[in-house]
């Protein structure tokens, strides 16, 4: 009678079930990490654009309302301020009976555009707080980059500065850089727009 005295080898040891584990934690990482990593990427894209779209809005808008500007009701000149990041005229933005009087000022990063109607008989404008508030972006990078928001030329294409007389404004430039996180791709974002005022005297 043959004694059978073999060995049964099947199954794995405990090294090797500790190797096995680790490759499996060491990929498990390597593929959540992927992952979050282009979550992430792909949130602060979209961000960015979403952004890019408010500042392209806010950007038409401007295009549109300043292009229109006029005289205001208490008979002030169309253009009141020209600063490199503030810009203050009289519009009427809502289409209604009145003229507004309008500022896109930038203040750190942020660009906002204020409202003020006016009241009474005769009209009169209270400056000291707007009507309306909007903030059109929160991540414009002018100021820092030290550039200018609002560029303004007389009729012969002529800079002008924020000492300029009002009525030797012409034309007007705007360009706002946007970038959520400067540090990070895909990186800024620049607007640019520009218009010739329809209703000042030097542009009948």
């Amino acid at each position: 009678m043959m004694n059978k005295n073999t060995n049964n080898t099947s199954g794995m040891t405990l090294v090797e079930l500790v190797v096995v584990i680790g490759i499996y934690t060491v990929l498990l990482l390597a593929i959540t990490a992927s992952i979050s990593s282009l979550y992430q990427s792909n949130g602060y894209a979209m961000a960015q654009a979403d952004e890019i779209d408010n500042a392209r809005r806010g950007m038409i808008q401007w295009n549109r309302d300043a292009k229109e500007m006029t005289t205001a009701e208490d008979g002030t000149f169309p253009v009141a301020v020209i600063d490199e990041h503030r810009f203050g005229y009289f519009s009427d933005t809502d289409q209604d009976s009145s003229v507004e009087y309008v500022e896109y000022v930038l203040a750190t990063t942020t660009l906002t555009k204020y409202t003020y109607n006016p009241t009474g008989s005769p009209a009169v404008y209270n400056f000291a707080s707007p009507d309306s508030e909007q903030i059109l972006s929160e991540y414009v990078q002018n100021i820092i980059q030290a550039t200018s928001t609002f560029f303004y030329f007389d009729s012969n294409g002529n800079a002008l500065s924020s000492t300029s007389p009002l009525v030797n404004v012409n034309y007007i430039k705007a360009q706002i850089i946007v970038n959520i996180d400067p540090l990070r791709s895909p990186g800024e974002f620049m607007l640019r727009s520009s218009i010739a005022p329809r209703n000042l005297k030097v542009n009948l």
